[in-house]
């Protein structure tokens, strides 16, 4: 009796061994909507588009100038109502498996009937694992700092709000191959840090830059000093 016992609690065992754990990470499959392109801005070449992004975008002394399709937005909302992908973003693939960061000083195209209306940041495996880092118009018309995360459906949160007089602030997303954290500056030395989170993008990640505009006909919104550099901030606390 002890003996099948025994052999029953083995086969149990390795049963629960074999089954999938909840916290596996899935497999990154990459989206076969992003299409080539071949742009370079500001010193960054820029391979996959989304939405026809290439067409959007021009750059002048450095100054990148994104000009955001009418009515247009990348969100998974989790009651799948207002769910949109139809933003056009534009993509430069990295290799994930080394340190980055991704800068730029950003100013969004604000407007009385501009709600959503955003400069974005992104980082993005395929549809339904990205994140987007926006200085964006809120509801009551204020000025805020956005960060969205989407693992299968996304999440919206709602940070600072920046004075109505400051036109352009100051993002950067930084991977040490463990870790991906987000950051906006007021004068690009002081950082504050907006999320922090595992980086479970797979071997390859693209990053990107968009303008948003969900519910009205236009946003123009300018990326100036748009780096990307091999290393990654020494403390994700302060960002430095």
């Amino acid at each position: 009796m002890k003996k099948y016992l025994f052999l029953a609690m083995a086969a149990m065992m390795a049963a629960a061994c074999s089954h999938p754990t909840a916290d596996k990470t899935e497999p990154i499959v990459e989206s076969s909507r992003l299409t080539d392109c071949n742009v370079s801005l500001n010193g960054l070449h820029f391979t996959k588009s989304l939405n026809g992004a290439e067409k959007q975008v021009s750059d002048s002394a450095g100054i990148v100038t994104f000009r955001a399709k009418p009515q247009a937005d990348f969100f998974c909302d989790p009651n799948g109502k207002i769910s949109q992908d139809d933003a056009a973003i534009l993509f430069m693939e990295i290799d994930n498996k080394k340190p980055f960061t991704y800068s730029a000083k950003v100013k969004t195209g604000f407007g009385p009937e501009g709600t959503y209306n955003a400069a974005v940041l992104f980082a993005y495996a395929n549809d339904t694992l990205w994140q987007k880092l926006c200085f964006e118009q809120d509801e009551r018309g204020a000025h805020r700092v956005v960060s969205v995360r989407t693992i299968g459906t996304s999440d919206d949160n709602n940070h600072e709000v920046v004075n109505e007089d400051t036109e352009s602030i100051y993002f950067k997303i930084s991977s040490d191959t463990q870790t991906i954290a987000n950051y906006y500056s007021l004068d690009g030395k002081t950082w504050q840090m907006v999320r922090l989170y595992k980086n479970e993008y797979g071997d390859k990640i693209y990053l990107g830059i968009c303008s948003q505009a969900p519910q009205s006909d236009e946003c123009i919104s300018t990326f100036e000093n748009l780096q990307l550099t091999t290393d990654h901030v020494k403390d994700f606390r302060l960002g430095e």
